[in-house]
């Protein structure tokens, strides 16, 4: 019997993993996979821990990894996958808003010859005006400046084989960003909508401007088009400051007038200032990225675990 690995990363989750629990119990049932399930403790502050422990003691195919502190979902992911040892592994949100009932559909596409099968939303209903229009915004602007297409509401719950998850592992990189990578990989893949779901209970720790730095990781991660952007603005200033120049030549020597407008020169030295600050952050937070890299420090620390193995 094949054996599925289930990745489930927690951070202040204590009010959903039973019910989650219950949930993937009767999914269980009624597939003829072994299940493996490894819930990753990101540094949870409530009880989280307590109830995986708890888990642990009721069922024997629950596993669970404690981080030392908060490294991140990118981390906990990470640490799942190189920690499973399943024929095809997934990654779910403990919150219920991945449906486990597509699983038995994603196993079919599995046995059909994919090696990848994907979930995406196909709505947002739900979900606060404004961050809604941003997700969609990324998606659009990651895809026309990146190689790596990201399908829109493409969501981290997919099933995959060990081939593809070997593959993954191999990307070494410390500075992660999982819906790239997942795609980047490449492999035959499959997608499956469904609408939009609200958390089985607690409260979601993403806010919008958690969501807006992780958005400007997957562009700095997988596009180098911030670069050419601030390239091509210090090659548009310098070009409109020389022809700016010749002008004022010209009319003063025409017209015989001095060239006035100190407050408008102050305003125009401030504005290419502001671009130069602003293409030097660009760059900035690339050199960044480098610097993270080259520390080779851990992607996390595991502060304790409870892992089963067989013999």
């Amino acid at each position: 019997m094949k054996k599925l690995s289930i990745i489930v990363p927690c951070y202040n989750e204590q009010e959903t993993i039973d019910i989650y629990l219950q949930e993937m119990k009767q999914v269980e049932s009624n597939m003829s996979l072994e299940f493996e399930y490894l819930f990753v403790n990101d540094g949870s502050k409530d009880e989280t821990l307590v109830r995986l422990k708890e888990a642990a003691n009721k069922y024997t195919n629950v596993n669970y990894i404690s981080f030392s502190r908060n490294f991140g979902k990118e981390a906990a992911l990470l640490a799942g996958l190189e920690a499973v040892t399943g024929d095809l592994i997934t990654v779910m949100d403990v919150d219920l808003q991945d449906p486990p009932e597509l699983l038995p559909e994603m196993y079919e596409k599995i046995e059909e010859g994919y090696d990848i099968v994907g979930t995406r939303r196909s709505n947002r209903v739900g979900e606060p005006v404004l961050r809604s229009f941003f997700a969609k915004k990324f998606f659009q602007v990651i895809n026309r400046i990146s190689d790596t297409e990201m399908v829109d509401g493409a969501r981290d719950f997919r099933l995959m084989t060990r081939q593809v998850v070997d593959a993954i592992l191999e990307l070494n990189e410390v500075n992660r960003f999982s819906k790239g990578i997942f795609s980047w990989v490449g492999f035959d893949t499959y997608y499956i909508s469904y609408e939009n779901r609200e958390r089985s209970a607690g409260e979601t720790t993403w806010n919008f401007w958690s969501l807006f730095k992780y958005s400007l990781e997957g562009i700095i991660n997988f596009s180098e088009a911030p670069l050419t952007f601030a390239t091509l603005v210090g090659l548009g200033s310098c070009i409109i400051s020389i022809l700016a120049m010749i002008y004022f030549f010209l009319d003063n020597l025409v017209k015989q007038n001095p060239v006035p407008g100190w407050p408008s020169l102050v305003c125009i030295i401030l504005f290419l200032g502001g671009l130069q600050l602003f293409c030097l952050g660009i760059v900035g937070k690339y050199i960044g990225k480098i610097f993270t890299e080259v520390k080779k420090r851990p992607n996390y620390i595991i502060k304790e675990s409870h892992c089963k193995r067989e013999d």
